[in-house]
């Protein structure tokens, strides 16, 4: 594997994805912003990802040290559909967006970002190989897993593989969600047999589930609410979330799927136009900070992409993967799903959700 693959390497991945938010820091016009390091304009999603890129990123490495960070909150395909509005702009109005690894790519082939200038990013020099793209940096990683709620689903009965799940004889008992739809059509490839491109044949499958009376949820937050007063009981969502509800007392567990779990990583891009690209890699290496990194294991369950983590051993047993599961992993074809995210997305909003 090159240092600057374009792909997740199936063995690398586990050894080693609006309106202004406003200033995070506001001084005095005069005396403050003639001490501010810089300025830096984050597009992210909203929620507890922004509140704890604040919390371990942007106010202990960042603010601290006099950068003004303003965070630019949305969901992905609005900030994707901003950069492609601003794209022949001589400056656009975000220095770093954060995706996952598929729509890191897309943006990337559409010429929208701009190649990762590592020599500007000091604590690159402790990433994992495989979290350093030519097209972006991962942040933090995980991987698709079934899950279930054993109060809803008996022991007996709890899936171990993608298959499992997606079986109509769970009927609205089977919780599927919206903005996960890319994963959850190759999930259902695999389950079909058809490998990680097998997009009609996982289309198939889903169409099946959906007769049933699967409940389609918008949001992961919407889906964790329904495993919690057991409207669900399976489904299928990262490791890591997994983690978090459990610590938020949401009755759910997790299963390795026989097929091979998907994996998952979300990280920072840089827009070709950025109007403060010292900025960007300012923030990118303050996200590489092996406090910011532990913290967000500690607090979101994902694992960290650099080596000098310090991860305790009973979250890591929690939050990591065997090396038979390392093995096993399947890795979204990027190339496929640009090619195909059009006609997928059509599919999905107007067949499988109808």
């Amino acid at each position: 594997m090159t240092k600057f693959d374009k792909g997740i390497g199936r063995r690398s991945v586990l050894k080693g994805m609006a309106a202004t938010a406003g200033l995070s820091t506001l001084g005095m016009p005069s005396i403050v912003r003639a001490q501010s390091a810089g300025t830096v304009v984050m597009g992210t999603w909203g929620g507890d990802y922004a509140r704890l890129l604040n919390k371990n990123i942007e106010q202990p490495f960042l603010i601290d040290k006099g950068w003004d960070v303003i965070q630019d909150q949305a969901g992905d395909p609005e900030r994707r559909a901003k950069m492609m509005a601003e794209r022949r702009l001589p400056t656009g109005t975000t220095d770093v967006q954060g995706l996952n690894g598929p729509n890191m790519y897309q943006v990337y082939e559409l010429g929208l970002t701009q190649p990762i200038q590592y020599d500007k990013i000091p604590n690159a020099k402790n990433m994992l190989p495989s979290m350093k793209y030519e097209y972006g940096v991962g942040h933090i990683y995980s991987a698709m897993v079934p899950v279930y709620n054993p109060d809803v689903i008996p022991e007996a009965e709890a899936p171990t593989s993608y298959k499992d799940v997606f079986d109509p004889k769970w009927g609205d008992k089977l919780g599927i969600i919206d903005i996960q739809y890319q994963y959850t059509i190759v999930a259902a490839a695999l389950a079909a047999g058809a490998g990680v491109t097998g997009f009609k044949e996982g289309e198939e499958l889903l169409m099946k589930v959906r007769e049933a009376g699967c409940r389609i949820y918008p949001t992961n937050e919407a889906f964790a609410q329904g495993l919690k007063a057991g409207e669900i009981g399976v489904g299928i969502m990262w490791k890591a979330r997994v983690v978090q509800w459990q610590n938020a007392g949401i009755p759910v567990k997790a299963a390795w799927p026989s097929e091979g779990a998907i994996s998952y990583v979300s990280g920072f891009v840089v827009p070709k136009n950025a109007p403060h690209p010292e900025g960007a890699w300012a923030y990118i290496n303050a996200m590489l900070e092996p406090a910011a990194q532990e913290n967000f294991a500690i607090d979101m369950g994902y694992n960290p992409t650099v080596t000098n983590a310090n991860v305790a051993p009973d979250l890591n047993e929690r939050i990591g993967f065997k090396p038979e599961e390392v093995e096993k992993l399947n890795n979204m074809d990027y190339g496929a799903i640009l090619e195909h995210d059009v006609e997928l997305k059509t599919w999905w909003d107007r067949e499988f959700k109808a």
